[in-house]
């Protein structure tokens, strides 16, 4: 038995990694375009102003899925930049190869647990904007402790946001968009824009998503929350 812990006990995990099957393109894009826009998590500390050269607002996007809306809001704000964080390698390879394509050059991407990417890589307060869109809503009640937005979570993410900096919320499940904002409303640090208790406008920034679209094919409504840091 090892005299001393771990340093970094494993957390509760808000995704199960499938392995899922990659297309060539995917395959071929990991490995010649991650040099450009990849960023490893045993990298560490992240100089933004380094790893761009220049100094915009940062959009931390966690789980990102394919990245299409991200690949969107990265044309329609260029005086932005944006970190996206996903696990699956499909989506990330997808990304990549579409970046590339298209010449992005406000875009970087961690294949790594957002968890990790928010302790291991972001200095406090770098953040201007956070934006979690349709995260896994584990629907079962004994699985909602997977769920991703918890107190812990949402503390650790006030860290990272600059004053006035915002949080972005949505999903297709009723149940969880209340859990977030109960969870929120409890939480220091930050004041929903659209009013106590309620939900917000979609934002003209965040184009439609896959998920949404399907969730919206199934007939589930839309629900979000945005808040600024006080």
């Amino acid at each position: 038995m090892p005299d001393h812990p771990p340093p970094h006990p494993r957390p509760v995990r808000s995704f199960v990694l499938r392995t899922g099957r990659m297309t060539a393109g995917q395959r071929r894009a990991l490995a010649e375009h991650w040099p450009d826009f990849g960023i490893d998590l045993e990298a560490g500390r992240m100089d933004a102003a380094q790893i761009f050269g220049r100094r915009r607002p940062l959009v931390l996007e966690i789980g990102f899925g394919m990245g299409d809306s991200l690949l969107d809001m990265c044309r329609a704000e260029p005086d932005k930049d944006f970190i996206g964080v996903e696990v699956h390698p499909p989506g990330v390879g997808h990304l990549l190869a579409r970046a590339a394509a298209a010449g992005i050059d406000n875009l970087r991407i961690y294949r790594a647990d957002a968890q990790d990417v928010l302790r291991d890589c972001i200095a406090d307060g770098a953040i201007a904007r956070v934006q979690i869109y349709f995260p896994d809503p584990w629907p079962k009640k004994k699985h909602h402790k997977r769920r991703l937005l918890q107190p812990d979570f949402v503390a650790h993410l006030a860290q990272k946001v600059c004053a006035d900096g915002l949080l972005h919320l949505a999903t297709d499940w009723q149940n969880y968009a209340e859990q977030m904002r109960i969870v929120l409303e409890a939480a220091a640090g930050w004041v929903n824009i659209a009013g106590p208790g309620c939900y917000a406008e979609p934002p003209a920034w965040r184009p439609p998503t896959k998920f949404e679209r399907r969730g919206r094919g199934l007939g589930h409504g839309v629900w979000e929350l945005l808040y600024r840091k006080i």
